[in-house]
């Protein structure tokens, strides 16, 4: 058929098309944007529940990047575009503030994490997870390492905090991030493993193993907040998120996902 045309009556009749459809589409979201976000790694599942919500709502796109909050921040200071941040600490992103890589005054707390003993096993943990913990038969633990995911400072201070710390330490296995720990557990290379409780509760989902939730008189708060970068000022799509991430309908899906709630202001 195209062959009945010449060259530039088909590159015409194809542009008028391409217009056309532009036209048809453009009435929905005239001013949609894409944002970057780093993301830490125990909120990638709510993430990318929020995420998809979002773009249904507004037509703004947000592209999450995820890893351990330590990695992230190194990436962020050595110049990577991220436009927004949603950490799994208070700390980082005041510090992005401080160090002139965040927006002052943006920071706000989206969540508040916990913590969970989970085995792979459904009979290993039982209604006091200190006694799998004691267990003589456990060969390893895997946490993520403190240095770089705040969910593996609270594993290590939650277990000083039950007198556990030095009678496990020599069978701690650690990954970079909360995601590669939850890994460990789910592959068998460890038998326990100190995770997210975000990652026993997904929607809809029964939980899969065995879990003990952690008390939170053995470790602080796990405050996650969020922090507009210097490099997303202006991106209209970025500050969408964030505002989307203090409303009802965010929430909603945050607590789905095991979260406490975050306290929606700087």
């Amino acid at each position: 058929m195209f062959g009945l045309l010449s060259g530039r009556a088909l590159g015409h009749a194809l542009g008028r098309a391409f217009f056309a459809a532009t036209l048809a589409l453009a009435p929905l979201h005239v001013s949609a944007e894409e944002a970057l976000a780093a993301i830490a790694a125990n909120f990638a599942g709510a993430a990318e529940s929020l995420a998809a919500q979002f773009t249904l709502e507004t037509g703004h796109e947000v592209v999450l990047t995820t890893g351990s909050t330590g990695k992230l921040y190194a990436q962020i200071a050595a110049g990577a575009p991220f436009d927004m941040m949603l950490s799994a600490d208070a700390g980082t992103p005041a510090r992005l503030i401080d160090e002139g890589l965040g927006v002052e005054g943006s920071s706000f707390a989206y969540a508040s994490g916990r913590l969970a003993l989970w085995s792979a096993d459904p009979g290993r943990i039982g209604d006091d997870g200190q006694e799998a913990l004691r267990a003589s038969g456990l060969r390893h633990l895997a946490i993520a390492n403190p240095e770089l995911a705040p969910y593996g400072k609270a594993a290590r201070d939650a277990l000083d905090g039950m007198g556990l710390w030095e009678a496990v330490q020599p069978k701690i296995v650690m990954g970079q991030n909360i995601g590669q720990t939850h890994a460990m557990v789910a592959s068998g290379a460890a038998e326990l493993g100190l995770i997210a409780f975000s990652a026993v509760q997904q929607p809809g989902l029964p939980a899969e193993g065995s879990y003990w939730e952690v008390p939170q008189q053995f470790y602080a708060p796990i405050r996650q907040d969020a922090v507009l970068l210097a490099a997303g000022r202006d991106n209209a799509a970025a500050r969408a998120f964030l505002d989307y991430l203090r409303s009802d309908a965010a929430a909603q899906i945050i607590a789905a996902y095991g979260y406490g709630a975050g306290d929606g202001g700087s």
